[in-house]
């Protein structure tokens, strides 16, 4: 069962799809879960991949557009700011405590590549928040402050003459998350099969959707290189916590930040990782999903 939302977020709202067991009105309130999914997806990806399952297990679970992107309100388009990400996730949970058939008590948080940073990020101060799961979680901040050729110092002057010609021309600059063909990958020398599957997923038939514009509007860039997903996480996230990692390491850095995070939380109960999948092939492919939801199941059955 399927319901379409729209969360209040402010002055603007932010699109949802609230996934439901086929019982769902049976009586017994039911524990939810809220996805955090990876920058630049939307929520009919990767989100609807894992909630439909734990639907189906009888777990109902939102899944939402982040504010400024997808079929959800706000302005300017494709910002992908890590703090509002963050808050768009406590919205969410404000209309879970306040759906029929919804057990305000039992709401877990799901976060997925990006997603899984700013899961962790927003547990640690909403304790609403009962139990935190990760797959292939990532700190995107970390993340852009590795890939920075001249390193983040010099990265964050030239944003800021880039904003500062924003203001001046009324301008917004935008930037790929990946290339859009494998073509271009290629032209551009990336070849890796980390950059080859997440194109093959996001930018083909396979994966891709008509309202994942694959645009980063630029500015978002000096938020994410002083972004840290896991700062106080140590002291401050007590919820359980599950991490879900995929058995081959590539260049995304979500294995080794699933092991950071897995060493640093207070209350690790799980760590899960899938032999031979790939951080990509953790999106779609029913082998490593299924067998992932199925101990996310077990998680959220025995944690909330």
């Amino acid at each position: 069962m399927l319901l379409h939302l729209a969360i209040p977020r402010g002055p603007i709202e932010l699109a949802a799809d609230l996934h439901l067991p086929d019982d769902a009105h049976s009586g017994t309130p039911l524990p939810a879960v809220v996805l955090s999914t990876p920058g630049s997806s939307v929520k009919e990806q990767i989100g609807a991949n894992y909630a439909s399952r734990l639907a189906a297990r009888g777990i109902a679970a939102l899944v939402f557009d982040p504010a400024h992107q997808g079929e959800s309100q706000g302005e300017p388009r494709d910002l992908e700011d890590p703090y509002r990400r963050g808050e768009d996730i406590s919205y969410a949970i404000d209309m879970l405590t306040t759906t029929p058939g919804i057990d305000p008590r039992r709401i877990g948080v799901l976060g997925i590549c990006a997603g899984g940073g700013y899961a962790v990020h927003t547990a640690r101060t909403d304790h609403r928040i009962k139990a935190v799961g990760t797959v292939v979680p990532v700190d995107i901040g970390a993340a852009r402050r590795r890939f920075q050729p001249d390193g983040p110092v010099a990265a964050l002057d030239a944003l800021a003459d880039v904003r500062t010609e924003e203001v001046r021309s009324g301008e917004t600059a935008r930037v790929n998350w990946l290339p859009d063909t494998l073509e271009d990958a290629t032209a551009a020398g990336l070849t890796d099969i980390d950059t080859i599957q997440a194109i093959t997923y996001y930018r083909t038939e396979r994966g891709g959707h008509e309202r994942s514009t694959n645009r980063r509007l630029l500015r978002s860039d000096s938020l994410l290189l002083g972004y840290d997903a896991f700062h106080l996480a140590d002291r401050l996230m007590t919820q359980p916590l599950q991490v879900i990692l995929a058995g081959r390491i590539g260049n995304t850095g979500s294995y080794d930040t699933g092991m950071q995070l897995w060493k640093l939380a207070p209350n690790p109960v799980d760590l899960m990782v899938i032999d031979g999948a790939g951080h990509y092939e953790m999106y779609d492919e029913p082998e490593y999903v299924d067998a992932a939801v199925e101990r996310l199941t077990g998680f959220y059955t025995n944690n909330l």
